[in-house]
């Protein structure tokens, strides 16, 4: 295909794959004359990873050319590559260990994390970015008085883990890693507001229906 087909179909301006290109987070098409070339489905595949990791995930150029090395580095598990994409999503900042509501809130997250099962270090990374974001919100709860403890947190650890099934089984349709790897950088991204706003909007009908036994009591 040529580059504006390969614009129409991925979504992302010409202007914006040649910048691709000279960044080299695309590969060069192969050239068919001297100003035109020719691109196949990998180059589709590799620029809506691309498009997934800057325009979506709001990684870095730099960060994503490191991204992009570790999902088509075959001798990593399919789950380090995973994680890789995941992992360099912007994250807040990691809390301050000096704080006495972090370092309560590090023993909650460590006890819930080993009653369900989980493993708070991921293989060579240390801990994944989403566990110091959660030290984060548990210790403001703690810091507010509001349930924070392992045994408040696991009913919501265990919904998680049923929505993680779902999340991989969706990933899993996906026929490539790089693929799958791109699937996961917008699926955690633009999912969650969605999770987000059925959670609210589930508490709204509860809210309602408990409203509704009271009255007929």
């Amino acid at each position: 295909m040529r580059l504006a087909e390969l614009s129409e179909r991925s979504g992302v301006t010409t202007a914006t794959i040649k910048y691709y290109l000279r960044e080299g987070l695309l590969p060069p098409g192969r050239r068919i004359t001297a100003t035109q070339a020719e691109y196949g489905e990998d180059h589709l595949r590799r620029l809506r990873f691309v498009r997934a990791l800057i325009q979506i995930g709001k990684v870095p150029v730099a960060a994503a050319r490191e991204v992009l090395a570790a999902v088509e580095d075959e001798s990593l598990t399919h789950h380090q590559r995973l994680g890789a994409a995941t992992f360099a999503l912007p994250h807040g900042p990691a809390p301050d260990e000096n704080d006495p509501a972090v370092a309560t809130a590090r023993r909650e997250v460590d006890s819930l994390m080993a009653e369900v099962g989980w493993r708070r270090d991921i293989e060579d990374y240390g801990p994944a970015p989403a566990y110091w974001t959660l030290v984060t919100a548990v210790a403001a709860l703690t810091r507010l008085g509001y349930p924070s403890s392992a045994r408040h947190l696991e009913p919501y650890a265990r919904l998680a883990a049923q929505q993680a099934v779902h999340d991989m089984d969706l990933l899993e349709a996906y026929d490539t890693p790089l693929e799958q790897a791109g699937a996961a950088v917008a699926l955690t991204v633009l999912l969650e507001p969605v999770l987000l706003s059925l959670r609210r909007l589930a508490e709204v009908e509860e809210s309602r229906r408990r409203e509704a036994v009271n009255h007929s009591a």
